[in-house]
């Protein structure tokens, strides 16, 4: 199975085998869950704590996902709340992210200096958008990388859709003006 379906999910948590459903859920959405609060913290050894108990949540509160937004969605709010407690405790050092995500490979019918400068040019976006203030990371994040649509945005951080395309708007200009200056122009 490629994806974990909102159905089955409500199905196996009324009435199968959540352990199953557990696994499935690891398997779909682990690296969405880990790169997310990685993107939140700034830590990968944060990350790992938090992808796991994102799961334990998840795990125990099956019965309570009523389908009213998608699998991932429900996951990312778990995980956007759980590291959100984690940033807030006493023990938590603010550290700047760098290289979070990984480039994509590059067509095979690139050659290996177009490729290197795809992979560079890249790397410079991430970094510029890790950059950014928390508030217009957060919804780049969520849009660029995990393609939520504005409603799931503005549902997962609690604020309307137009916030969400202002937003979205001045993060894109912010990160072409750190791009601009970068480039000398």
């Amino acid at each position: 199975m490629n994806a974990v379906s909102d159905h089955y999910l409500r199905h196996i948590a009324q009435s199968g085998d959540p352990e199953a459903l557990l696994t499935d859920l690891m398997r779909t959405f682990g690296d969405d869950v880990w790169n997310y609060a990685r993107c939140m913290t700034g830590r990968p050894d944060a990350a790992d704590d938090i992808a796991q108990d994102v799961f334990w949540k998840a795990y125990r509160g099956l019965s309570s996902f009523r389908g009213e937004c998608s699998v991932k969605t429900w996951l990312l709010r778990i995980t956007r709340r759980t590291a959100l407690n984690y940033m807030r405790s006493a023990f938590v050092r603010k550290v700047t992210p760098v290289g979070l995500f990984a480039p994509k490979a590059a067509g095979a019918h690139r050659s290996a200096e177009l490729a290197a400068l795809d992979r560079q040019a890249e790397r410079d976006v991430w970094a510029a958008v890790l950059a950014l203030p928390g508030k217009y990371r957060e919804a780049i994040v969520l849009d660029a990388h995990y393609e939520l649509s504005y409603r799931e945005i503005a549902d997962l951080l609690g604020i309307s859709e137009g916030t969400v395309k202002s937003r979205l708007h001045r993060a894109r200009a912010k990160v072409e003006k750190m791009l601009k200056e970068e480039d000398g122009g």
